[in-house]
């Protein structure tokens, strides 16, 4: 383990189990520098602090490396209580604030327009009360959010209050709206007269889920969306997400010109005219299939900065060592009847879920009724048998709130066709920012051939299904059964490969990933065979090894050399919330940390 390289400093002797000992991020601002507020996990490396929310992994880096499962996802109810800011002091900012802030672009007028204030607070970084401005978010003149900062840029929201965007009442109705990515770039618009401008709440976070309640009452009649967010690599994929949720075809990209990475730096080196001059010159997100480099250019600069990353893993080891997913991908999972492929998909689905926040949509037809493969999903989350007598039914509500917010069933009563079942598929990214879509299985699908060949016919199918994850962003796994299989010498049947499913070799030829699930019934385990990574960052071919828990539904790693030794997961899956911190932003040039009995007002 690195612990030493990470400055953590773990006590002689201690080699196994969970040990505690100082933050080395905090602890020099700490009061009591010797509280142990760092737990660390001996046996996995993962450590977190539980006062700074430092946290991470001392595990040795390793070339295809893994992630053991751990659990960020929030558990989100359907009809959350949020909690209420104070209410600020009517535009109380004093002389050196006014003056920072007209420094910036940003004269009186502004600030009193969107409600600025400062004032006293206790931040947790700081483990005192000093002084901050205050963001204050409204909807319908009602205050919503309050986000604090300090001097040096330690950032804060009110615990529990709803996240929305900041200015949200000043789009209501606008045929266009301005999306930036801080406060500081939504007030230099407003200085500049734009008025609908709104500011997204915690920075460059791509998960954009509080969008969901109002999306549709906001954005729904807008001709156009300015996407004015930073142009550093986590800027593109804040970006990029903000595109996929409102729609590429009413979106302009706007940049910011040589020297400048937002809209208040622009406004600082060139003004207000040149600021508007950029927005209005702004262009559309280019979909006809035609690009130049300038087109994508951002994007190119983030992976020459950042290198060509692994995908998201699901958290099995053995598994993670072959595959990783990204989105924009088509995904071919196969398997003979009764090997436990729509099992594995679940499985795959749960994890994502619970693993990277990544929101689900399903057409699986051989799944109905929608109850029975909400029951087994449901399994896969709690680690326990459903039903009332494992179940305790505050468990029960809280997991089925978890899929209703994660969770979405497509089921045309009258019309399978691959075309019905992607545009309700595209609703769902737009409305509810789904990241996957799982047809299950193919040959549900109503078919269109017509006259032509079924390689043909299976060709645009694919094609259609390719071009929705591009499109969309998302991954789009796909079931199929194979053809009739021989048995072998031995009267068993072999695993299935992707050019054995039933149609056209073409199943092979255009997946990204390829996988064959088979149960060696005899032996009493499954194999996972990764046939098929298009892209070789992302992983590489290889057989892993599985049990079936026939009582939760959950698939575990499996070692032939140690058979005996099989660790069954029934623990919850779910887990309580963990909120980001806001990015920094610009730095204050004057003094907001003096304690807040030396405010002159």
């Amino acid at each position: 383990m690195r612990w030493s390289e990470l400055g953590i400093n773990i006590p002689y002797g201690k080699t196994g189990g969970q040990v505690k000992t100082v933050c080395p991020v905090c602890r020099d601002s700490r009061h009591n520098k010797h509280d142990k507020s760092l737990s660390c996990d001996m046996a996995t490396g993962l450590f977190k602090c539980h006062h700074c929310g430092y946290s991470g992994s001392a595990a040795p880096k390793r070339e295809n490396p893994y992630v053991p499962f751990v659990n960020p996802r929030p558990l989100s109810g359907k009809k959350p209580v949020y909690k209420k800011p104070k209410q600020p002091p009517e535009n109380v900012l004093s002389a050196k604030a006014l003056n920072w802030f007209k420094g910036r672009g940003i004269g009186g007028e502004t600030l009193k327009a969107l409600r600025v204030t400062e004032g006293p607070e206790w931040m947790p970084q700081k483990d005192r009360e000093v002084n901050t401005v205050q963001f204050n978010y409204y909807r319908n003149g009602e205050l919503v959010n309050t986000k604090f900062r300090t001097g040096d840029k330690c950032f804060k929201l009110v615990s529990g209050a709803e996240l929305i965007l900041y200015n949200l009442d000043g789009i209501k109705g606008t045929k266009e709206a301005i999306v930036t990515e801080g406060e500081m770039d939504a007030l230099s618009f407003y200085a500049c007269g734009r008025t609908d401008v709104v500011s997204v709440p915690n920075g460059a976070n791509a998960n954009l889920s509080y969008l969901d309640d109002y999306i549709e009452e906001y954005f729904d009649g807008k001709e156009t969306v300015y996407i004015a967010v930073d142009t550093d690599t986590r800027g593109v994929v804040l970006r990029d997400e903000l595109i996929r949720r409102f729609g590429f075809e009413r979106c302009r990209v706007m940049t910011y010109g040589e020297g400048c990475k937002d809209a208040n730096g622009h406004l600082m080196k060139y003004g207000r005219e040149s600021l508007l001059s950029y927005l209005a010159e702004a262009p559309e997100v280019r979909v006809e299939g035609v690009f130049r480099i300038s087109d994508f250019e951002q994007s190119l600069d983030a992976l020459f900065e950042s290198g060509l990353q692994r995908g998201v893993t699901v958290g099995h080891a053995n598994f993670d060592a072959l595959c990783s997913f990204e989105t924009k991908r088509l995904c071919l999972v196969t398997g003979i009847p009764g090997s436990g492929k729509s099992e594995f998909i679940d499985e795959l689905a749960e994890r994502l879920n619970i693993r990277h926040q990544w929101r689900f949509a399903y057409f699986s037809p051989e799944n109905a009724p929608l109850a029975y493969h909400a029951s087994k999903l449901i399994e896969k989350f709690t680690g326990k048998k459903f039903g009332s007598r494992t179940l305790g039914t505050g468990e029960y509500s809280r997991v089925k709130d978890h899929l209703e917010d994660n969770f979405f069933f497509i089921s045309p009563p009258d019309n399978f066709k691959v075309d019905n079942i992607l545009e309700k598929a595209r609703y769902l990214v737009r409305r509810r920012g789904i990241k996957a879509l799982v047809i299950d299985p193919y040959n549900r699908i109503e078919s269109e051939q017509n006259a032509r060949s079924e390689t043909l016919y299976i060709s645009e199918l694919l094609d259609k299904l390719t071009n929705f994850a591009q499109i969309n962003d998302a991954l789009v796994i796909l079931m199929a059964h194979p053809t009739k299989l021989k048995k072998n010498t031995d009267g068993k049947y072999e695993a299935p490969t992707l050019y054995d499913v039933s149609g056209s070799a073409n199943f092979f030829n255009k997946a990204d990933f390829g996988i064959s699930v088979h149960r060696r019934r005899e032996e009493n385990y499954v194999e996972v065979h990764v046939q098929k990574v298009k892209f070789r960052h992302l992983g590489e071919t290889g057989v892993c090894l599985f049990k079936y828990n026939i009582n939760n539904g959950r698939y575990v790693p499996y070692d032939l050399n140690r058979p005996e030794n099989v660790p069954w997961d029934n623990s919850s899956h779910l887990a309580e919330k963990i909120s980001d911190s806001p990015r920094d932003g610009p730095e204050f040039p004057f003094d907001f940390d003096s304690p807040a009995g030396d405010c002159p007002y």
